[in-house]
């Protein structure tokens, strides 16, 4: 029998599903046939048809963000022998967990006539804030290769094989010349998992973590104590760490410690 594979949907924008829909459908031909060696039994953003649990594979977007989604991942869970977490959102509570260094009663004043009826945490969590994650796909949004890499592992069962370096590395494949040594351009890039291919540096841009931390254990205090030193705003680096990836553990600290909110 085939893998059974399922896709769900939390809060998110849906980027990181259509790159499962790029995989599957076959835009992509060099990622190989994919979708011929799986089952597609659930995901509502591409087939309105729905199989029964239990699944091998389940791939997650979005963060947790209602008690609702509380109840119901711990239900995926149940249901999936894998569970995969894609993108920002699910793995580091995305852009939107910029609501938790708030407070969620001034957000809903300001943004529902009528706040009493809306049903929410007061934070945006990655899935595995709540239930087993059995490995993470980081990117906003997902890259298709590694997306179909980290499938067909599961499918065959191996360990997913991913890059265990930084931007930078890419950064030096593709030939562009560093922004932050060149330019004086503060940089996400040497703390920053690799995956998008240094996008954003080769447009002469800082790399903005989109891929979360380098799981190489990265030094933020270091790096961004070298942009300070060399002229770079307290303030303007802690908006840089609080961005797609803000409330992952390492950029929130270092955000906390840079805004003087640290402990």
């Amino acid at each position: 029998m085939r893998p059974r594979l399922a896709v769900y949907k939390f809060a998110s924008c849906d980027g990181c599903q259509l790159q499962v829909i790029d995989v599957l459908g076959r835009a992509r031909p060099h990622l190989g046939e994919l979708a011929e060696l799986l089952d597609i039994e659930h995901f509502l953003e591409a087939r309105s048809r729905i199989g029964a649990g239990p699944y091998d594979v389940g791939l997650v977007e979005g963060s947790v963000s209602t008690p609702h989604d509380i109840e119901r991942i711990k239900e995926i869970r149940q249901q999936c022998r894998f569970l995969v977490t894609i993108g920002a959102c699910a793995t580091a509570g995305g852009i939107q967990a910029l609501r938790n260094w708030g407070q969620i009663d001034d957000f809903l004043s300001a943004v529902y006539a009528t706040p009493a009826y809306i049903d929410t945490l007061a934070t945006s969590d990655p899935v595995a804030a709540h239930v087993k994650v059995d490995f993470e796909l980081r990117g906003c949004p997902i890259d298709p290769g590694q997306l179909a890499s980290v499938i067909s592992a599961f499918c065959v069962g191996r360990k997913p094989r991913l890059p265990g370096y930084s931007v930078c590395v890419e950064c030096k494949e593709r030939g562009t010349v560093c922004v932050a040594v060149a330019k004086g351009i503060p940089c996400l890039g040497p703390v920053t998992q690799a995956g998008c291919g240094g996008i954003c540096p080769a447009h002469d841009r800082e790399c903005f973590g989109c891929y979360g931390p380098d799981r190489q254990e990265p030094n933020l205090v270091s790096l961004t104590g070298f942009y300070e030193r060399h002229g770079a705003n307290r303030d303007s680096l802690g908006r840089l760490v609080q961005s797609f990836n803000a409330w992952a553990p390492e950029f929130r600290t270092e955000h906390d410690r840079l805004s003087g909110d640290a402990p």
